[in-house]
């Protein structure tokens, strides 16, 4: 795959070029993340959309170090704030995870511990790479609880994860990652537990601390209605490469990967109220064994002999980057 050029007029905070996260296993080999290159600045949110299966959560876990074996990763650059995460040792890479790299789990039982009060699980949180006193410590819990819409946070500080409403929990979960205000956060679907209310707020919130803090956000999902009216940059992916990716206006308006068509036909709609919605043919491709060349070839309107070939990323104008022999807009 090609690589993306790195800009000169703003210092990248990410810079990921090859990345391949592989699983090896008695089957196989699963090639979960199989090249992908993101980029990302200060304050930019960059939405990483597609199906169930396409390497999304692995990306961010493989950006975090937390991919267990068979899991093998590896990249041809993987740079955070100027910084060689392949060279860091494990406790380094402890060190980075909460305080300048965070990430907010799907499920938040990932996130808190079952048998520790809220308030000592955040408390730590913050003490771990900060010195500062319990007091602070709390303060600052009470401040982060109040951002994401927890009601009467002194209370909420004194129970038990199992005392919470899944919401709550997810809720909970989100103020952790934000408790040390890092320079990356990675959100995994964090507010698909969560009322249309409260996933309003936290979107809001996450928004205002990127343009006030300089945080940057890469947030994984399957639902473009979410992502188009948070994200500034999209990054669509399918089978564990990136397929499509461009400003989010761009995607939106004027996709030429066949399979950002999909994604965008099946977004319910005024125009389509009452109408069935529109299902891409097939599903995604084992991971374990993968056909040769594009690898959306067997579901794709477009597809001909030529897609047995890998395609190319090529730049189709300027920012905007598709992997297809036959891209386009949609007909």
């Amino acid at each position: 795959m090609s690589q993306l050029p790195t800009p000169v007029s703003t210092p990248l905070l990410l810079d990921v070029q090859g990345l391949k996260t592989w699983f090896h296993t008695r089957a196989g080999i699963v090639k979960a993340v199989d090249g992908v290159s993101l980029q990302l600045r200060q304050g930019e949110i960059l939405g990483l959309v597609g199906e169930s299966g396409s390497g999304k959560s692995i990306t961010g876990f493989s950006l975090l170090n937390l991919v267990d074996e068979p899991g093998r990763m590896r990249a041809d650059r993987l740079l955070f704030d100027g910084q060689d995460l392949q060279t860091l040792s494990t406790e380094d890479y402890r060190r980075l995870r909460g305080r300048d790299m965070a990430m907010i789990f799907q499920d938040p039982s990932m996130t808190l511990n079952p048998v520790l009060r809220i308030d000592t699980q955040m408390i730590e949180a913050v003490q771990a790479h900060n010195r500062v006193s319990r007091k602070a410590a709390r303060a600052r819990a009470l401040e982060v609880l109040g951002k994401v819409g927890i009601p009467s946070p002194e209370e909420r500080l004194q129970v038990y994860p199992h005392h919470l409403s899944g919401g709550m929990r997810q809720r909970v979960a989100i103020a952790i990652a934000l408790l040390n205000s890092p320079k990356l956060i990675i959100a995994d679907e964090p507010t698909t537990a969560l009322d249309v209310t409260i996933q309003g707020q936290i979107l809001y919130e996450v928004q205002k601390l990127c343009r006030e803090t300089g945080t940057a956000l890469i947030w994984i999902t399957h639902d473009l209605a979410i992502v188009s009216g948070l994200a500034d940059r999209l990054a669509v992916m399918y089978a564990g490469r990136i397929v499509e990716t461009a400003a989010t206006g761009v995607i939106i308006g004027a996709a030429q990967h066949p399979y950002s068509h999909g994604l965008m036909a099946s977004i319910p709609s005024i125009q389509t109220r009452g109408q069935a919605l529109f299902q891409i043919p097939g599903a995604t491709p084992s991971l374990l064994n993968l056909p040769q060349g594009c690898p959306f070839r067997s579901r794709c309107y477009r597809a001909t002999a030529q897609c047995e070939l890998d395609p190319v990323l090529e730049e189709v104008a300027t920012g905007h980057w598709v992997s297809c022999w036959h891209k386009g807009a949609q007909a």
